[in-house]
């Protein structure tokens, strides 16, 4: 899904977590586990709306630990479970997306590497988002969400 990006315009993170792909997939499908994990530490994402469905949109605030609330939304643009979701995202739901984005699921063995991949319109929109913090903010939610599928209130 990835492999003919202009690296350049890319951030990545990725993370080796200890479930079965066909349940980390579950977790990035509905909104009462998204609102759980999504986002880095300190913040929390309150879900508006959520069609997960090719053309859905989910919309949700993230409140961050210093009182301040962070709009986004995402456009599912390509849904393969449980390999990979494709996807446009942005912050004002008026406004363009910011970056195009790629979270791909691999099995290793009974565990699954997930690899988020942003695609940026510019070097300069890249490395503005990396300056922001969104590399460190990246493996925060990562590790967020392999707490949670390891967690207890997932092995019901």
């Amino acid at each position: 899904m990835t492999e003919t990006l202009d690296r350049s315009r890319t951030i990545e993170v990725n993370r080796l977590i200890d479930a079965p792909r066909e349940l980390v997939f579950k977790m990035l499908t509905d909104a009462s586990h998204l609102d759980q994990w999504w986002g880095p530490n300190g913040f929390k994402t309150e879900t508006h709306e959520m069609e997960f469905a090719v053309g859905g949109l989910w919309r949700y605030t993230m409140h961050g630990p210093d009182g301040k609330d962070w709009p986004n939304w995402i456009r599912y643009k390509e849904i393969t479970p449980p390999t990979g979701i494709r996807y446009d995202h942005g912050d004002e739901t008026d406004e363009p997306a910011l970056f195009e984005g790629f979270i791909s699921l691999k099995s290793e063995g009974d565990k699954t590497r997930i690899t988020i991949t942003l695609l940026f319109p510019t070097i300069e929109a890249r490395d503005a988002t990396i300056e922001f913090g969104a590399v460190e903010g990246g493996r925060q939610t990562l590790a967020r969400l392999d707490a949670f599928v390891t967690g207890p209130q997932t092995q019901a």
